[in-house]
């Protein structure tokens, strides 16, 4: 395992952890540093049978260019834009803290973020509102105060979610309603105030490329159709939500949306260890998870033997 650079002391602990079951000595092995030394290092080792990426679609692109170069079958996982779609007859009493949850959790600095809501023109106005008074209650701070979310990963981090947000407001897409950093948190933190904006234009940046950062974009749909050509109208396609009673409508829309996981109701971050996670487009391409991740991390055998 070769983790991020910001982010490796978790998984040197999962090791020491993995030590004292008892696995044997080279079982897991945690290599550190930077991707342009070490993963580059890596992804071109002879070595190395299988390589399975979690990041950028540009880096992802790298991997794959240099792993060809020796034939190296690569699974990657590249992030996404995740929809979260309303229907007017959904149980709104129940999606508005999941939908919530999806784009604050881990302070949106995950793939399967569900960092646009698209709502049905018949409630729009009055799903922004409870979402707008759900945003404005969210509390940001150190993790020792255990509130609703916590820092960015570093400074470059919070400089792009900041970034995406001045575009927005260059844009003049307006903010419904943003969390709040406690008097507490340091100045020296990368504390970011969760943000919901309305009316996004489908082809502005916001809309269409991945903020790893709590920025929720709205934006209406009139019918089904509509709501499909929302959901597929950016380049990735990792995970969506579909929240509507109509059992029809469910099936129809989780045909319809390009997305690697669809979840009807209900959102999670993957869901279980059973279900293959993996996405469309500039989402990757692969599965982690489940037996296809297991099918990914293999190769097929035939032994024809003649008996006589």
């Amino acid at each position: 395992v070769k983790p991020a650079e910001d982010a490796c002391l978790s998984l040197i602990r999962v090791a020491q952890l993995a030590a004292e079951c008892g696995f044997p000595p080279g079982a897991i092995n945690i290599v550190t540093g930077y991707g342009h030394e070490v993963g580059d290092a890596l992804a071109r080792h002879p070595g190395i049978d299988h390589i399975s990426f979690t990041g950028s679609p540009k880096v992802g692109t790298i991997i794959q260019q240099v792993a060809a170069e020796r034939h190296c079958p690569v699974t990657l996982e590249l992030g996404g834009k995740s929809p979260q779609i309303v229907f007017a007859d959904a149980d709104l009493d129940a999606a508005l803290p999941v939908i919530l949850n999806a784009i604050v959790q881990n302070s949106g600095q995950t793939c399967s973020a569900g960092s646009r809501v698209l709502i049905e023109q018949a409630i729009y106005d009055s799903l922004l509102a409870r979402l707008g008074e759900a945003f404005e209650a969210l509390r940001v701070g150190p993790a020792t105060m255990d509130l609703h979310l916590g820092p960015l990963i570093r400074q470059s981090q919070q400089q792009r979610v900041w970034d995406f947000l001045s575009d927005a407001q260059t844009a003049h897409i307006p903010i419904v309603a943003q969390g709040v950093v406690v008097d507490e948190a340091p100045d020296t933190g990368f504390y970011q105030a969760p943000v919901l904006l309305a009316d996004v234009p489908v082809a502005h940046r916001i809309a269409q490329e991945e903020v790893f950062g709590p920025v929720l974009s709205a934006m209406p749909f009139t019918d089904e159709e509509h709501a499909a050509q929302l959901a597929n109208a950016t380049p990735f396609g990792l995970v969506a939500g579909v929240w509507t009673r109509d059992g029809g409508r469910q099936f129809r829309m989780a045909r319809r949306v390009k997305s690697g996981q669809v979840f009807i109701n209900n959102y999670g971050a993957g869901g279980g260890v059973e279900l293959p996670f993996g996405g469309y487009k500039s989402s990757g391409y692969g599965r982690e998870k489940g037996f296809e991740a297991l099918y990914g991390f293999s190769v097929l055998k035939t032994v024809a033997v003649r008996h006589g």
